[in-house]
């Protein structure tokens, strides 16, 4: 099958780096599903992988979480679909990824495809939009009532692939007030498209953003990124017994000023339930069909910006550059082979 790996960590002026090769078609075991790959979008951890993780010895790393495709066959133990099911997922960072025409997956991370997006416009949503889920609902356990209320939702960094599904969750899903930062004209009417209530530039500091728009405090605060530098302001922007939770990899986090305002501390990270095979892997499951209906119902919308044809080696090199200049919106998707 056509795949798109490397062996050796790079960056992506060296010699050695992302391939088009040919790898055996794998099989699926236990609860299992083989998916032929249709389409495919890039994230930061992709980057990040490339850079850091060598393959084993003699052996390819193939990136990739984010896929929609088509079930080819199940293992003897899956129950959930069946051969012809249109499916998407973010898929198990310690496995290989989707950047192939051929993916095994488990299935309590597998949800049915929206119908009313094709493959491409799907594959920008599965990681991003379980991401979102799980800190809003899981990690900060905000309320799903639409009801008004009192509290605020900070998104750090909001014109990304996570910010752009969790400023339309919580605007659908909750009564929370809404702030997204960006700090470009077109950043900011994206955010501003997709729900947010206020949108302030995170190239100034937050708490004088935040009062320039009549907000002392919020009550919960997401940092998708830079959470390192931010971490100042979103002490100062932060009300007491808050909420703050991050997504990225900060090289140092103190989080001892945070005590004084007894403030909670969330991580989240989407591959955690599939690492540990937690008892609730299967949220995942039900987490996407319920993504997949909000879709359908014209609820949420899909977060593609840009599509960079075909899944082949030189072009996911350009969405890997455009992601690591840091002025990607939205999600980049690569669809066929």
């Amino acid at each position: 099958m056509k795949t798109v790996a490397y062996q050796t960590a790079h960056a992506l002026t060296a010699e050695v780096g992302l391939q088009d090769i040919d790898l055996p078609v794998p099989r699926p075991e236990g609860r299992e599903l083989l998916i032929e790959v249709q389409a495919v979008s890039v994230n930061p951890v992709d980057t990040k992988i490339r850079k850091g993780v060598n393959a084993p010895d003699g052996a390819w790393k193939v990136l990739g979480w984010d896929a929609t495709g088509v079930v080819t066959a199940v293992g003897p133990q899956a129950s959930l679909f069946k051969v012809g099911d249109r499916v998407w997922y973010a898929g198990d960072i310690s496995r290989q990824g989707s950047n192939a025409q051929y993916q095994t997956v488990d299935e309590r991370i597998v949800g049915r495809m929206p119908s009313s997006l094709d493959f491409a416009a799907a594959a920008a949503l599965p990681l991003t939009a379980i991401t979102a889920w799980e800190m809003l609902f899981d990690r900060l356990q905000i309320a799903r009532s639409t009801t008004p209320s009192q509290q605020q939702l900070l998104i750090i960094g909001a014109a990304g692939g996570v910010g752009s599904v969790m400023i339309q969750l919580a605007r659908q899903l909750t009564g929370l007030t809404i702030i997204a930062t960006a700090s470009r004209p077109e950043t900011q009417q994206w955010v501003r498209d997709l729900g947010a209530h206020h949108v302030i530039d995170h190239r100034l500091p937050l708490s004088e953003e935040l009062q320039r728009i009549g907000i002392q405090q919020v009550t919960h605060i997401v940092s998708l990124n830079q959470t390192e530098q931010h971490l100042p302001q979103i002490l100062e922007s932060i009300a007491p017994q808050g909420h703050f939770g991050l997504i990225d990899d900060p090289r140092v986090l103190d989080v001892m000023p945070f005590k004084r305002k007894s403030v909670a501390i969330h991580w989240e990270l989407m591959f955690t339930r599939a690492l540990y095979q937690t008892a609730d892997m299967i949220e995942q499951h039900h987490l996407l069909n319920a993504v997949a209906d909000l879709i359908d119902q014209g609820v949420l919308r899909t977060t593609v910006n840009e599509q960079f044809g075909v899944i082949n080696a030189e072009n996911l090199r350009r969405a890997h550059a455009l992601l690591e200049s840091g002025r990607a919106q939205g999600k980049i998707v690569l669809a066929g082979f």
